[in-house]
């Protein structure tokens, strides 16, 4: 292959790279609007709880940067991933990197994204992988990933409008799990696990209960 065709190879390469990229943000970026948790478990596809066993970074064929990130799930409130390994890849690289020609790839995970860290149990809230890329993350973004402190949650706001402007039909609920709503900054994690539990199984969102 002569220079000037390896070239042009490159500059496709990076042209369909970007305007994957561009997709694959703008799709993601359309649901980072404050999300409380009705809505964050309404637009989730899958709910996995569990350990963050590896995190690494890559480009894909397609010269698409990607972080990819392992859970070793515990258990799974909504959706079909079953305990065990699930692996998945988000836009952008953990930090910029030097491409075999030299250049710099500086394409590193919008901050507006969950950053993820080997051996943290996580609640992560799950989007449906994007159609043209096959890369995923989290509902609402960074709210959708709570990490477990002393026995506590908490996504990268403190929980911050994670319970605000909830309704809930009279006895839907067991008390404990009502008093969540009146709750600011980190929850206990047995009883938010329990409320999700709760709205999913029962259909609560479904049947008007909780919105």
């Amino acid at each position: 292959m002569t220079l000037s065709k390896l070239c042009k190879r490159l500059l496709a390469s990076a042209a369909v790279a970007l305007a994957l990229a561009v997709a694959t943000v703008h799709d993601a970026r359309a649901s980072v609007e404050k999300q409380n948790i009705v809505q964050l478990i309404a637009s989730s596809q899958s709910i996995v709880a569990g350990t963050v066993s590896k995190v690494a970074d890559g480009i894909d064929a397609n010269g698409l940067p990607y972080t990819e990130v392992t859970i070793e799930v515990g258990i799974s409130p909504k959706g079909k991933i079953g305990q065990g390994a699930y692996t998945f890849r988000q836009f952008g690289l953990l930090k910029p990197r030097t491409l075999p020609n030299g250049q710099r790839m500086l394409m590193v995970t919008p901050a507006e994204f969950p950053q993820w860290h080997e051996n943290e149990y996580v609640v992560a809230f799950l989007y449906h992988p994007a159609v043209k890329t096959g890369l995923q993350t989290t509902a609402g973004l960074a709210q959708g990933k709570l990490v477990l402190v002393n026995n506590k949650l908490a996504n990268q706001f403190d929980n911050a409008g994670l319970f605000d402007n909830v309704k809930v039909t009279a006895g839907a609920l067991p008390a404990a799990e009502q008093k969540l709503f009146d709750s600011r900054g980190p929850v206990k994690a047995e009883t938010l696990l329990s409320l999700i539990k709760h709205i999913v199984q029962g259909q609560l969102i479904e049947k008007g209960k909780i919105k």
